[in-house]
């Protein structure tokens, strides 16, 4: 495992401003290191403190009735994954010399049914993506609390978005129906304690890419995240307390044409004490089509990628992490 250089310092950008206020700001991070803050702020303490909770209540059960909520069968998207079930290094290839060790982490994840009714759809592929999570008996406030912790941060989400299409030069709502049946996924980890040393090119979570718009993270401050900056160095991301960290997925460096950066990052048994964290994916509709916005584009600075359609196409990525 390649040792890490300085702290990567992220800015804050306030998504509750006006949009225009953010947009030199948002352009300039983006283009940096893909990765800044939010603060915690964006949601109302009660919505994000009982998600934290029954986290952590649920990853404190015992491992068969943890188990009641597994994954019903392998390439499921939702459910739990006990420890070193995944590898998240697959998704991108062969990024670094771990991608065949598996995650030392467990995780709890689900998906869009945290919305209430799913909305119909004609490839059944579709499907998929929408399959309905497994939710846990226990605690018995999960479902509620996961539900609209993922409905505050989809607000978010569009509110990043409609920053984000400014700083591009489009118009505000350019994203708007691009994500309003969105796919996106909560997910709870849990990052047990290390009692032996493990092998040294073994990772927490392996050096991977996020395959959607965005990603808000909250950790809970035990050091382990890194991110590889353009030089190839990783870097530790320190906590700052009250904000999330936001970074950009795939699908907005295709949008922008290489313009903004989907960052590579892992998280590094650096420390061996538990560490959880949680993690909303946000992903655009199953049917949006991912493809260089008009002004990301010019007669000197042509499209690097074919248009492709973001739900197959994150299907494909996820199934390769697990297996």
């Amino acid at each position: 495992m390649s040792e890490s250089g300085s702290n990567a310092e992220l800015e804050v950008i306030d998504p509750r401003l006006e949009p225009s206020t953010q947009a030199d700001a948002i352009d300039r991070v983006c283009r940096d290191l893909g990765f800044f803050r939010i603060p915690f702020d964006v949601i109302d303490v009660q919505t994000r403190e009982r998600a934290w909770d029954d986290a952590a209540a649920f990853f404190a059960l015992p491992e068969a009735e943890k188990l009641g909520a597994a994954f019903p069968e392998p390439g499921y998207p939702y459910g739990y994954a006990p420890f070193e079930y995944e590898r998240l290094a697959a998704s991108d290839g062969d990024l670094d010399e771990s991608v065949e060790r598996p995650d030392l982490k467990e995780t709890l994840s689900v998906g869009p049914d945290c919305l209430g009714a799913i909305p119909s759809w004609t490839d059944p592929s579709e499907g998929w993506l929408r399959s309905p999570s497994m939710w846990p008996a226990a605690p018995a406030s999960l479902r509620q609390s996961f539900s609209a912790y993922f409905a505050a941060l989809s607000v978010v989400s569009a509110r990043l978005l409609s920053i984000m299409a400014i700083a591009l030069d489009m118009p505000g709502d350019h994203f708007d129906s691009l994500i309003d049946q969105h796919t996106a996924a909560l997910r709870a980890l849990r990052y047990p304690p290390l009692t032996s040393e493990p092998d040294p090119n073994a990772l927490r979570a392996g050096a991977h890419s996020d395959y959607g718009t965005l990603t808000i993270l909250r950790t809970d401050g035990v050091p382990g995240l890194e991110v590889r900056d353009a030089s190839g160095q990783w870097r530790p991301v320190v906590d700052e307390p009250g904000t999330f960290v936001v970074n950009l997925g795939d699908s907005i460096q295709r949008w922008t044409n290489d313009r903004w950066r989907s960052t590579v990052h892992r998280v590094t048994p650096v420390d061996s004490g538990e560490r959880h964290s949680m993690a909303f994916f946000h992903m655009a509709n199953w049917n949006a089509s991912i493809e260089c916005l008009p002004t990301c584009q010019s007669p000197s600075n042509a499209a690097r990628y074919e248009p492709v359609m973001a739900g197959p196409w994150l299907m494909e990525k996820f199934k390769r992490t697990v297996g």
